[in-house]
């Protein structure tokens, strides 16, 4: 029976012990815990797209706790309403986000561009550029196996005639799908913007027409007409500066391949605003 007891008290003094040494441990061995952290990261959508340069929303939100980083409208999935958050949350003087729409530079479907071979393998765009580049002749173009579909996180990205296209109306500009095309497709514009060259390939006019006949052609009408010099041809293929462009439509007029579309392209964040121009 004394053995059963001292056996007890042995217990018991040894779970004292080990207490008092787990008290004195987070006493003198805590890390301490930075309050602006957990009231900054809510202000973010936890969207995780890298939009704003850092790894993630809680890389950003570290980032503006320490005083590492400044800049409150970065969080382009966010928009204005999430830079006001922060600037509420910092202290810091509110900046206007310049809100963002994916847009997928090609035209090149089932109807418009010639097929080079007929791909069986794995069902990614990435896996059929290995092959060949792809199994459409335009080896710059929309491979359309579905990656950017799947990468999105608004669902905001489908399919028509073997090509991707995005509902602006539902699109936060996060650039995840612009990131995951294995061609650079999809690009991310001000949804501001009006204008679009529906092309992405860099060939000669020539050979770009042979292979898809709604493809950018490089012959620079659309350069000469611009009033503000707003497009220019690079690399055989028409580049719009968004910065200066007006969307007046006049180069969208004289392309000559149809290429270049005007339309309203604005994002989830504009949708409530008047279109500008009209």
């Amino acid at each position: 029976m004394n053995e059963i007891f001292n056996a007890v008290i042995l217990l018991g003094a040894l779970g004292a012990v080990c207490a008092i040494l787990l008290v004195l441990a987070s006493r003198f061995m805590a890390v301490p815990v930075d309050e602006k952290f957990p009231k900054i990261r809510q202000c973010l959508p936890g969207a995780n797209c890298g939009a704003c340069g850092f790894a993630g929303c809680d890389g950003y939100a570290q980032a503006l706790a320490d005083g590492t980083e400044t800049r409150i409208n970065l969080c382009v999935p966010g928009a204005d309403a999430a830079a006001q958050a922060l600037a509420d949350a910092t202290g810091l003087e509110f900046q206007d986000v310049v809100e963002q729409v994916a847009l997928v530079c090609c035209r090149g479907d089932c109807e418009t561009v010639e097929q080079k071979q007929t791909y069986e393998g794995v069902e990614t765009c990435r896996a059929a550029k290995l092959l060949f580049g792809g199994p459409k002749a335009c080896t710059f173009g929309c491979i359309g196996l579905g990656d950017c579909v799947r990468a999105c996180p608004n669902s905001a990205i489908g399919f028509c005639g073997g090509i991707a296209h995005v509902d602006t109306r539902i699109c936060t500009g996060c650039g995840i799908c612009a990131k995951t095309c294995p061609n650079g497709v999809i690009r991310l514009v001000p949804d501001v913007a009006r204008t679009l060259v529906s092309c992405s390939s860099r060939e000669k006019g020539a050979s770009t027409r042979k292979k898809c006949i709604k493809g950018c052609i490089g012959c620079k009408k659309c350069e000469k007409n611009c009033p503000v010099g707003a497009i220019t041809v690079q690399d055989n293929l028409a580049v719009i500066d968004y910065e200066k462009c007006t969307s007046c439509g006049k180069c969208a007029e004289v392309c000559t391949t149809g290429c270049i579309r005007v339309a309203d392209f604005r994002g989830i964040h504009k949708q409530e605003e008047p279109l500008a121009g009209s």
